[in-house]
């Protein structure tokens, strides 16, 4: 890998984490912050989004500068991971079980649209 692609999925990477800030904290504003919605919509849209493009068949350089630097960076298993555990922490072990189920079940899903939905372009 050339160090101009390496130094592109650096700066991708600050985009993507720059864009879950922004979504996050738009949706926290608009839903609240009893359940993670934000978390939720960056996972969906990113696991969407990465699904496009493995079905548009996007490989190499611009695979990596996409994929890795920035959908890597915008979307989060940690967090998701954390809030699901602190949900169940504060004794809300419903809300965190929840979480955990409906944005895995939730983000395959999406990333299967996204993968139909790429081949199909």
């Amino acid at each position: 890998m050339s160090l101009p692609v390496l130094l592109a999925i650096g700066v991708l990477g600050g985009a993507g984490s720059i864009a879950r800030f922004l979504l996050d904290g738009a949706v926290a504003v608009r839903f609240g912050r009893d359940f993670p919605y934000g978390t939720l919509a960056v996972n969906l849209s990113g696991s969407l989004a990465l699904g496009l493009l493995v079905g548009a068949a996007l490989a190499g350089d611009a695979y990596r500068l996409a994929g890795t630097g920035l959908l890597g960076a915008y979307t989060t298993f940690s967090t998701w991971a954390l809030e699901s555990h602190r949900l169940g922490e504060d004794g809300q072990l419903r809300l965190g079980a929840l979480n955990f189920a409906v944005s895995l079940v939730l983000g395959v899903g999406a990333a299967w649209f996204g993968r139909r939905l790429g081949a199909a372009l």
